[in-house]
């Protein structure tokens, strides 16, 4: 799998790029040319490998939180779909015919559908797009993030995601009898040691389970039928703790507790790279605030949330419209602010990350960040200054070293 939170990983590609470039450039070696970005598309560096995974959630999110993406950046989207339904991560010529060589994949394919099911106006597109998840659905119930590779935790849960935003009952997408809820139970790791009720991205490869906070965020939001967007809750009564995972609502809790004593190490998630220095994870921190609210704990991610509103700023800035939209979705599932998030109007930068929105809501938040903007566009610093920063270096970057990254951080 590349990746299913996109925007995390180039994060850490900004940051190792920075680190190799000097050396680049002492040796006389000239970095490959970015591609050109589509005038629809969020961002400014290569969407080669996440150009419909950041399209998906900067259009999610900003519906969440009100705004009216422009109609260019939607037709964007849904203009990378393949005739078999399906969507590859980009493709840069979306009038060509798909065909074998066209990499589509499960991730891209359900975000996609996420995004353009909460728009509206999109039935013919995510009913294509839902019939091809169910084709190449595995024996064990779920998904892996090609057709045909082994189940993980990450594109089952997006998977399931699709199938909800749809209105069909992921329980009842089964094939041989197993259901995505079965495979997601089965990546549960049982109660008992430092981390039970954690899932596991897949077993290794000597088939044992290892604790991952990313598919463990991913998975409890996928474990209780939600997508990407999760769906806050009010704070349940009923204390968190591991239990015997007979239901995947059980495997679900069991996953939200162990999301919560991760997080009250640091008030963070960490990253952990082989060969590098542990850093904290921003992306992932986000999306296990959204987990908590969804599984009813949201008040358990309440120093998660300041921590992100202290430390994320530079992170959003180099990492792009995809770490934007996480922090938005994060602070909406909170009842945080995104318009007010440690000092930053989160929806004006992510707005600022594409083209204009068609409109923005009412009020006298949504009239600042308006406003905002506006002179954003007469003075651009800041932001965009750090972001230009990371384009040339994230550009480089191949697709080998993401997916090695990727591999070897979830199967040590």
């Amino acid at each position: 799998m590349i990746v299913r939170r996109s925007a995390a990983v180039l994060a850490a590609t900004v940051v190792i790029g920075t680190a190799l470039a000097p050396a680049a450039v002492a040796e006389g070696a000239s970095p490959s040319p970015a591609p050109a970005i589509p005038s629809g598309l969020y961002g400014t560096s290569d969407p080669t490998y996440d150009g419909v995974w950041r399209q998906s959630l900067a259009l999610l999110a900003q519906h969440t939180v009100g705004v009216k993406p422009a109609a260019k950046a939607v037709d964007w989207l849904a203009g990378q779909q393949c005739a078999s339904g399906a969507f590859a991560a980009y493709r840069a010529d979306a009038s060509a015919k798909c065909d074998a060589k066209t990499m589509v994949d499960t991730n891209s394919t359900s975000a996609a559908v996420q995004a353009l099911a909460a728009l509206g106006g999109h039935g013919g597109e995510t009913g294509k797009a839902v019939a091809w998840l169910k084709s190449v659905q595995n024996k064990d119930g779920g998904w892996g993030y090609t057709a045909g590779g082994a189940s993980d935790a990450n594109s089952t849960s997006v998977v399931i995601g699709a199938l909800a935003a749809v209105g069909t009952k992921p329980a009842d997408v089964s094939k041989d009898g197993k259901s995505p809820y079965d495979a997601l139970v089965k990546l549960s790791m049982p109660c008992g040691g430092a981390d039970g009720g954690a899932f596991a991205y897949q077993p290794d490869k000597k088939g044992k389970l290892v604790a991952n906070a990313d598919a463990t965020a991913a998975a409890v939001v996928g474990a209780l039928g939600k997508g990407l967007a999760g769906e806050p809750l009010k704070p349940v009564a009923d204390p968190l703790s591991c239990k015997a995972a007979d239901s995947p609502e059980q495997a679900a809790r069991n996953g939200a507790a162990y999301l919560v004593k991760e997080l009250a190490k640091d008030q963070h998630l960490t990253s952990v790279m082989p060969g590098a220095k542990n850093q904290p994870d921003y992306g992932n921190t986000a999306d296990a605030v959204v987990a908590l609210a969804t599984a009813g704990h949201g008040d358990k991610a309440a120093d998660a949330m300041r921590w992100l509103e202290t430390h994320s700023a530079q992170w959003a800035a180099q990492a792009g419209p995809a770490a934007y939209a996480q922090l938005v979705l994060a602070a909406d599932a909170a009842t945080f602010d995104p318009r007010d998030f440690g000092g930053q109007d989160l929806v004006k930068q992510l707005n600022a990350t594409g083209p204009a929105p068609a409109s923005l809501p009412a009020g006298p938040k949504a009239s600042a960040s308006a406003s905002a903007e506006e002179a954003a566009k007469k003075d651009d610093s800041g932001v965009s200054v750090w972001w230009i920063i990371g384009v040339g270096l994230v550009g480089g970057i191949g697709i080998g070293f993401l997916i090695s990254a990727r591999n070897k951080k979830q199967q040590p």
